[in-house]
């Protein structure tokens, strides 16, 4: 599958806002949205044209994108879920992006993003109910246990993370044991839980025309 290997503080640039795709780093003076507020490319300065709404619905959904590090296919796939499913699809299509693995495990603090949680799942670094697992879209469910393998707990980012995590807090729905490395999905998220600032009702809507 291909993914976007680029400078990932371009994106941020591009939507006009931090999506924390560099954990710390978008907390310092050095994030890019600090230094240079406009969008990338060379008529980045001076390009300012009125927004359509095909074009506010697709920033949107570009944003929401972004933010989970997915592709095109793969979040085209998590949406026709969402709308397979009894319920407001805007709020299920939140709740599928926030119970990925990889964000589970970004939440719970294990990772400074959620591209390093990304990698960690990749690199079988992670436990799901006792067992190994690779597949960073892995949906998690309530009362799923996630940890950190024991030999891989005094890996420098894991052990970086967690140092920051308690400034950034743990969401409601998860519960978290820092000192044994292992968190619990508690409930499904619901919108008040989730601190992305995206309006998921225009994403609905751009895919439903």
């Amino acid at each position: 599958m291909a993914k976007y290997t680029g400078p990932v503080c371009r994106l941020c640039r591009r939507e006009g806002v931090k999506l924390f795709l560099k954990g710390t780093r978008c907390m310092t003076e050095k994030c890019a949205i600090e230094r240079r507020s406009y969008p990338p490319g060379q008529h980045g300065q001076s390009r300012r044209s009125r927004p359509t709404e095909y074009g506010t619905q697709l920033r949107e959904k570009q944003k929401l994108r972004r933010v989970y590090g997915m592709q095109e296919r793969q979040f085209l796939k998590t949406y026709h879920l969402a709308v397979r499913r009894q319920g407001i699809t805007g709020e299920l299509l939140l709740s599928l992006l926030e119970r990925r693995l990889d964000n589970v495990v970004y939440r719970l603090g294990f990772a400074a993003s959620r591209g390093q949680a990304r990698q960690l799942v990749n690199h079988g670094h992670l436990l799901v109910n006792g067992r190994k697992v690779t597949i960073p879209s892995m949906t998690m469910n309530v009362g799923d246990l996630v940890e950190v393998r024991e030999k891989s707990r005094q890996l420098l980012p894991v052990q970086a993370a967690l140092e920051v995590a308690g400034g950034r807090g743990v969401p409601n729905w998860l519960e978290m044991e820092p000192h044994s490395f292992k968190g619990t999905v508690q409930a499904l998220p619901t919108k008040e839980d989730i601190d992305v600032l995206v309006n998921e009702q225009v994403v609905v809507e751009l895919y439903s025309r």
